[in-house]
């Protein structure tokens, strides 16, 4: 159960640095640093929760169900 909440909150936090990097792209001056470090967070935590999948799953917190239930 903790491993999925994680991944969760890994997905919510990709999508809000993604919302706030689109709002910043809108709003500020182009001098603003502000969106490159929000899509800067969004692509560090896509990375996190792809090397955690893969821990996840070689750990075997995470196991794929099988196609078909074969």
């Amino acid at each position: 159960m903790l491993v999925k909440l994680l991944i969760l909150a890994l997905l919510i936090g990709i999508v809000v640095a993604l919302v706030f990097g689109g709002v910043f792209l809108v709003k500020d001056p182009s001098t603003s640093r502000r969106t490159v470090k929000a899509l800067s967070w969004r692509v560090g935590l896509q990375v996190a929760l792809i090397l955690f999948l893969i821990l996840a799953f070689f750990m075997g917190w995470l196991k794929p169900h099988e196609v078909g239930g074969h």
